[in-house]
């Protein structure tokens, strides 16, 4: 029988790991997975214990590059088949549990950087692209060769884009290249220009420079599944640039290019809607999401004090990887915020939708915090530890006596004026007309209690020393459907 807040334990067991993938040939392990490359990294740390990480569909080839670095390192290897939140995000957690000093992550990632210290190194892959065809689509998407624009890519294509430029350059001079954000290796000499960081990429930007004055052109997707909403990469990519500068993406095999500024106006305009329904919610729901990614514990009470702020309830629930099912167990919720990684926030939800809609931190902010967003801050963030003190992105909360506070807030769902926080209603000396009553006091309530008040069920009670004790007697025999004294209908 399943668990109401979690699933059971036989179903670990049962349930299939994905789609399986095709088995990589022995002959080309060593340049899909990039082992000699992993080979060094083991060996200049000298681990004796490293801990492989896979996603789904690689676990078929998981047995055979354990056995291959195993015999070429003489460490012992540790397959991390079941990740504790998401296979884009490093499972430090189950890496510690098996002991290992190390950790190799393989396939597509986010890139956060992790809850522990742990010396990383991360395989995303090579994916084939025909430079050929993705340079005459540049060409045709971007006639004039002054305009700044920055090369994009999916991870497993990011290995292709100095190539691409080197095929670009020689017309267009404005071009910029991104990277993944891969940790640095320990005691890499810091460079006194340091790039520019975001989306899990570095963009290299000469002095003076921003990014929000290029236009972008991605090599990723393919031609049969176009449709960013299911890539969490390219959505966040579409919500972060900067609105009315071009975004273009380009399937790698056929060199086929979409525009995709409709898509990202839809996407923003579904985002402005959330944040619609977290300034109407009175209950929120902070969903603890993965554990391995840093400044977890200090997201988490940052958004605990935008709702006390903004006058709402909070509710802390660690339920794992949020379903349907799990959710639904908490009507009295109004909306749920999610504290997960960039690509955890914005993966797509399940085929039956949730009772209630999932946010990300992003969205809390900007209905909790009348002072978001800052003044030119045009896209929107992804990540939550851009909203923490320290981030160039951080908006402090406005003090009591702000009139940010008392600005007119009307409803954009249901027409009705918003109500200030009770807070400001307590404080608040402007009208003197009436006596006070001191011995009166006003007791508020929750309304996650009153909510359960009012239920017919509210779980089981002991009533220790209550129930009168009873012999035990013999049951009804058969089955739900027509038990033996029921006779036949």
């Amino acid at each position: 029988m399943e668990s109401t807040f979690s699933s059971p334990a036989e179903a670990a067991l049962q349930r299939e790991a994905g789609v399986p993938g095709l088995l990589t040939p022995p002959e080309d392990l060593d340049r899909v997975y990039e082992l000699e490359r992993v080979t060094k990294f083991v060996c200049d740390l000298g681990c004796q214990r490293v801990a492989l990480q896979f996603p789904d569909q690689l676990l078929g080839d998981a047995a055979a590059v354990a056995t291959r670095l195993e015999e070429v390192t003489g460490s012992k290897m540790f397959i991390l088949g079941d990740t504790a939140y998401g296979s884009c995000c490093v499972d430090v957690l189950g890496a510690e549990q098996a002991g290992a000093q190390a950790l190799v992550h393989f396939g597509p990632a986010c890139l956060s950087p992790p809850a522990r210290l742990l010396p990383i190194t991360f395989v995303l892959g090579q994916r084939s692209v025909a430079l050929e065809l993705c340079a005459k689509a540049f060409e045709a998407q971007n006639p004039d060769p002054t305009a700044p624009v920055v090369l994009l890519s999916e991870p497993a294509c990011a290995h292709a884009l100095e190539a691409l430029a080197a095929l670009l350059r020689p017309k267009y001079q404005d071009l910029l290249i991104s990277t993944p954000a891969l940790p640095l290796p320990a005691g890499s000499p810091s460079s006194q220009l340091e790039p520019l960081e975001r989306f899990g990429r570095r963009f290299p930007l000469s002095p003076g420079r921003c990014l929000e004055e290029y236009g972008a052109f991605y090599v990723g997707g393919s031609q049969a599944s176009s449709d960013p909403i299911l890539d969490p990469d390219l959505s966040r990519l579409l919500l972060g640039w900067t609105p009315g500068r071009p975004f273009i993406s380009c399937c790698p095999d056929t060199g086929q290019t979409q525009d995709q500024g409709a898509q990202a106006g839809r996407l923003r305009a579904r985002r402005l809607y959330l944040v619609e329904r977290a300034r109407d919610a009175r209950v929120v729901g902070l969903l603890a999401g993965t554990l391995g990614v840093a400044q977890h514990r200090e997201a988490l009470a940052h958004l605990r004090k935008l709702t006390e702020a903004a006058g709402k309830r909070s509710y802390v629930l660690a339920l794992g990887r949020p379903t349907a099912a799990k959710l639904a167990n908490f009507p009295e919720v109004d909306v749920f915020v999610l504290l997960a990684c960039p690509l955890g926030a914005l993966a797509p939800q399940p085929s039956g939708g949730f009772l209630r809609p999932v946010l990300t931190p992003c969205e809390l902010e900007a209905a909790c915090n009348p002072a978001w967003p800052p003044p030119g801050l045009a896209p929107h963030l992804t990540h939550y530890a851009e909203l923490l003190p320290g981030s160039p992105f951080h908006v402090p909360l406005p003090p009591p006596e702000s009139e940010l506070w008392d600005t007119p807030d009307v409803s954009l769902i249901s027409g009705e004026l918003r109500a200030p926080p009770s807070w400001k209603l307590s404080h608040d000396t402007g009208c003197s007309a009436l006596a006070q009553r001191p011995q009166l006091e006003l007791a508020e309530s929750s309304p996650a209690a009153s909510f359960l008040s009012s239920r017919s069920w509210k779980g089981l009670e002991p009533r220790l020393g209550q129930t009168p004790v009873k012999e035990a007697v013999h049951g009804r025999r058969g089955i739900a459907i027509a038990y033996e004294d029921e006779g036949c209908s």
